[in-house]
């Protein structure tokens, strides 16, 4: 072959081969972007509320562009956590500015509940058709651990002039309601206690079940605090476990499925215990970052008087959660 011919050859092939190679470099420079959590933590100083305690925060974003957390509230003197009996709403636009939208609920509003009062523990909200449903566990008699119901409270607004709507029926006495709203609008029922955890569908009321309750399969030391959330189609069921080891209690575990009921699979811890005998939390999106939600007694140094914290958290590429880097009330890695 004419050694002209030979060498504009080898040209041609070494330009498609450099072509090639800066296609493929280019492109994997475009997709390969990972973001990696500071390790010192993310500067959030915790407790975030302060002028009242707060525990079990149920975070979510509504359609007015705002989160919105709905937390329990410790009553200060604490008597062990009986005393609990109001509800507070908080609100933020940008996770800094926290606005306290005021007390939208209280035992003495429930006219089913246990006429002593108290024992108002971690609610939920949820919005479905124009309506927000607020779900909280309340007794409705004087033996409050054999009577628990699951109330229902309802509004037009996320944040006020909530009114008592009764309790949803066929329920067992356990408390912890969290309600997920699926993509397709059905709205799904989760709680439990001691051990146990429940989940099921509610009708488009979305204050009576539609269908029975079934045990959550898969869930490895399951105590209480369920929470579900979905991400890339894969929903998340989040939970406290039994954790009590030199002085710690509560971690956060979750587990993983590709049906909001399960069976689900087992996956780890992503928060390690506060300061708290308990712990209760939630993981909501919020303006293109993930966050962690939970509680501690930083501020009081007593179990029962609890406030609610939050931190960015991570997954990993094959959607596992990373550890959440807790930082203290100066913002610092704890």
């Amino acid at each position: 072959m004419n050694r002209k011919i030979v060498h504009a050859i080898l040209l041609i092939t070494l330009a498609v081969a450099i072509s090639s190679c800066s296609k493929k470099s280019n492109t994997t420079s475009e997709t390969a972007t990972v973001v990696i959590e500071d390790p010192k933590g993310d500067g959030f100083k915790n407790p975030f509320i302060t002028d009242i305690y707060t525990a079990d925060p149920s975070a979510h974003v509504w359609a007015d562009g705002r989160l919105y957390i709905y937390p329990s509230h410790d009553i200060d003197p604490p008597r062990g956590c009986d005393l609990m009996d109001k509800y507070h709403v908080y609100s933020t636009d940008d996770m800094v500015h926290w606005r306290d939208e005021g007390q939208v609920l209280q035992a003495s509003d429930v006219d089913w509940g246990r006429p002593e009062g108290g024992f108002m523990w971690a609610p939920d909200c949820a919005y479905k058709n124009g309506t927000y449903y607020l779900y909280f566990p309340h007794p409705s008699g004087t033996e409050w651990n054999t009577t628990w119901k699951i109330g229902v409270a309802t509004s037009k607004s996320p944040a006020k002039d909530f009114k008592s709507q009764g309790y949803i029926h066929g329920l067992e006495s356990l408390i912890d309601p969290c309600v997920f709203v699926d993509d397709n609008g059905q709205a799904y029922l989760y709680y439990g206690g001691g051990n146990i955890c429940k989940g099921g569908k509610l009708k488009d009321n979305m204050i009576e079940l539609d269908g029975e309750m079934k045990t959550m399969q898969g869930l490895t030391d399951f105590h209480e605090a369920s929470w579900v959330h979905k991400r890339n189609g894969i929903y998340y069921l989040s939970y406290a476990d039994n954790f009590n080891e030199a002085g710690k209690f509560n971690r956060m575990r979750y587990a993983t499925s590709n049906n909001p009921l399960g069976p689900w699979t087992y996956k780890g811890v992503y928060l390690d215990p506060t300061d708290s005998f308990t712990d209760h939390g939630s993981i909501v999106e919020f303006k293109g970052q993930w966050y962690a939600f939970y509680h501690n007694s930083s501020l009081s140094h007593n179990d029962w008087l609890r406030s609610i914290c939050v931190n960015k958290l991570y997954y990993n590429a094959d959607g596992t959660i990373r550890k959440v880097i807790q930082t203290d009330i100066n913002g610092l890695k704890k």
